[in-house]
C-alpha cells in the first residue's frame, strides 16, 4: 500500500526541526520509521507534514551521566543491544530491546521513537516506568523534563505536545535485583502481557492502555485488561500473576 501525501521536510540541525514542529499544522517526526511508516501505508496515520530528523548529526549518542545514562533520538536499538556501557549500568534494558521485533527492526528502531509511540504492549515504555527514568523534549519554548510517570497517558498517546521533539531519554541504572519476562504468541510478536522488576518496583504491559506501576504482592488489583482474537482478558490477569512470578524469582 502507498501513504497518503504530505509534504517532506529534512531539518538538518534540531533548532531547525522545532521551528518545524512549532509552525507547521499537523506534522510527525520521523526517526527510524519502523510504527510510523507502517501506520502510514495502511493509512492509519494521515500527517499533513512529514518531518525527517535523520539527518541531524550529533544526536544518536549513548552516554553515562547521573549515575545512569541517556539516550538520545537517533540511538538506535541494535545500538543498546550492542552497547557494553548498558550492558554494565543497565542490563535490565539491554535484555528488554532483545525481545523487540527482530534485529532488522531493531537496526532501524530507535528507543526515543518507541517512547514516544507508546505502545502499551511494547516492553521499552515499561522499563522506563519501572526504574524511574525521564525524557526530555525540547521545542523553540526551551527544553522540558518529563517522568517516565507522566508521560504515556492513553493508548499510543503521550504527555508530548504537538511541538515538541523528544532528544533525550534517561534511564536509571538497574538494580541488581531485575528481570523482564513476557508471553507472545511468536518470538517478536508484540507481548500479550509482560511484568518488568526493578528491585521492588513493578511495571506490567499488555494488560492497560499504558504501562502501569503494580503491587508485587497483588498485581492484578484495579486491571481491567481489554480481549481480542490473541487472548481474553481472564488469560491476560493469569499471564500477569505467571510473570510477576517469574522475574521475582529471577
Amino acid at each position: 500500500m502507498k501513504p497518503p501525501p504530505f509534504e517532506y521536510h529534512a531539518p538538518a540541525s534540531v533548532d531547525e526541526a522545532c521551528r518545524l514542529l512549532g509552525t507547521l499544522e499537523d506534522a510527525k517526526v520521523l526517526a527510524g520509521g519502523q510504527s510510523l511508516v507502517p501506520l502510514l501505508n495502511f493509512r492509519l496515520a494521515r500527517p499533513a507534514h512529514l518531518v525527517d530528523i535523520n539527518r541531524i548529526p550529533d544526536l544518536a549518542r549513548i552516554y553515562e551521566r547521573d549515575g545512569g545514562f541517556a539516550v538520545q533520538a537517533l540511538a538506535r536499538q541494535a545500538d543498546i543491544e550492542d552497547s557494553e556501557l548498558v550492558a554494565r549500568v543497565c542490563p535490565l534494558l539491554a535484555s528488554a530491546v532483545r525481545l523487540v521485533a527482530h534485529r532488522v527492526i531493531r537496526n532501524r528502531g530507535t528507543v526515543c521513537g518507541s517512547l514516544a509511540h507508546a505502545d502499551p504492549a511494547s516492553e521499552l515504555p515499561a522499563v522506563l516506568l519501572a526504574l524511574g527514568g525521564r525524557v526530555t523534549a525540547r521545542s523553540t519554548r526551551g527544553d522540558r523534563v518529563i517522568a517516565a510517570a507522566d508521560l504515556f497517558t492513553s493508548v499510543m498517546q503521550t504527555a508530548l505536545t504537538p511541538d515538541e521533539l523528544l532528544v533525550e531519554a534517561w534511564f536509571p541504572a538497574s538494580p541488581k535485583q531485575s528481570a523482564i519476562a513476557e508471553e507472545s504468541r511468536r518470538h517478536g510478536d508484540f507481548a500479550l502481557a509482560g511484568a518488568v522488576r526493578a528491585g521492588d518496583r513493578l511495571a506490567l504491559f499488555g494488560v492497560a492502555m499504558t504501562p502501569v506501576l503494580a503491587d508485587p504482592k497483588d498485581p492484578t488489583r484495579g486491571l481491567q485488561p481489554s480481549g481480542d482474537l490473541e487472548a481474553s482478558p481472564a488469560f491476560r490477569l493469569h499471564l500477569v500473576r505467571v510473570l510477576t512470578e517469574r522475574v521475582f524469582a529471577a
